[in-house]
């Protein structure tokens, strides 16, 4: 079973939420849509799930066409919207129970599907929904998502606002239920997450800019990356990197600035320069890129402006 995207695409007004999408995932893969809020994942998502109609382009899941099956797509298929959107005056049980009786199926049949993420809140089961924790709300929900044993399954956003242990053991419960042959369709805004997926898709601005196996994307032919940090803060000394470095791409990464350079740039010249500026505790060394560095050189590819990529390199990326 598999997602199929063809030459999507979708406005809101004047608003270009998705610009010609097109991808497909593998039966039994975890796929990322990974990307900052306002990417378009949540509306690509919404037409997936049958919420909503593309305004052009075709899509399919489990090979049914999200427009003419969409009955039967939402019997295999199972969602985990972005919000919180479980009926909060019911227990945690009432709510399992009923999404159960929906799909025609008890909580009994299933449970050895949902027991390691159920098994977290069942000492909570008459707890009401809206009472829970946001890592409780999640696992609440994915728990619903799963209860008829879906063939696929579409999970918004799923760790936006809970804490780093419980993000953690939510991707852990990703990939026991991938071992149980489902498909997963996952968008995330932390990069980190990247990793944990077999194949990452990186979207902004509505536009699909690459498509690959996390482990092997690599910067340009060519590319160094260096990282800068001080023992104060080091974010005041962005502009002025980047005045002494225009053939550079700079950015603030955390507490530290992560520069992209052409492989004749001397970033020696420029540590020297800003020993000069009286950087407390400057800190400066080449480092391996990351997912995030990726990424920042894709969005770099796409403006007009930047001196080190030029235009269409993003789109010869995607190619």
């Amino acid at each position: 079973m598999s997602f199929r995207v063809e030459h999507i695409s979708k406005t809101f007004g004047e608003v270009q939420a998705l610009d010609d999408i097109s991808f497909s995932t593998s039966e039994g893969e975890l796929f990322g849509l990974i990307g900052p809020d306002g990417a378009g994942k949540s509306t690509l998502f919404r037409i997936l799930v049958t919420l909503l109609h593309a305004d052009n382009g075709e899509a399919s899941v489990a090979g049914l066409d999200v427009r003419k099956e969409y009955k039967k797509i939402r019997q295999i298929l199972g969602y985990m919207a972005g919000r919180f959107s479980l009926y909060q005056d019911l227990s945690v049980k009432e709510n399992l129970q009923f999404y159960a009786t929906v799909f025609g199926t008890t909580i009994d049949k299933n449970y050895d599907l949902i027991k390691d993420v159920y098994a977290q809140i069942e000492p909570f089961a008459d707890r009401l929904a809206g009472r829970l924790s946001g890592g409780m709300k999640q696992k609440l929900a994915l728990s619903c998502a799963l209860i008829h044993r879906p063939r696929l399954l579409v999970l918004d956003e799923p760790t936006t606002g809970v804490d780093a242990v419980s993000r953690k053991e939510f991707w852990d419960l990703l990939k026991k239920i991938q071992q149980e042959g489902i498909t997963i369709l996952v968008s995330t805004p932390y990069m980190d997450e990247a990793a944990m997926c077999d194949r990452v898709g990186l979207v902004q601005n509505g536009k699909l800019m690459a498509v690959s196996d996390p482990a092997k994307l690599t910067l340009r032919e060519g590319t160094r990356m260096f990282v800068f940090s001080s023992s104060g803060p080091i974010y005041q000394y962005l502009g002025l990197i980047r005045e002494k470095a225009p053939d550079a791409s700079a950015w603030l990464f955390g507490d530290e600035i992560h520069v992209l350079t052409g492989q004749g740039s001397d970033m020696e010249a420029l540590g020297k320069e800003m020993h000069k500026w009286d950087v407390p505790g400057l800190e400066w060394k080449e480092s391996p890129p990351g997912v995030e560095d990726y990424f920042m050189q894709l969005m770099a590819a796409e403006s007009l402006s930047d001196p080190l990529f030029p235009p269409g390199a993003g789109e010869q990326k995607k190619r």
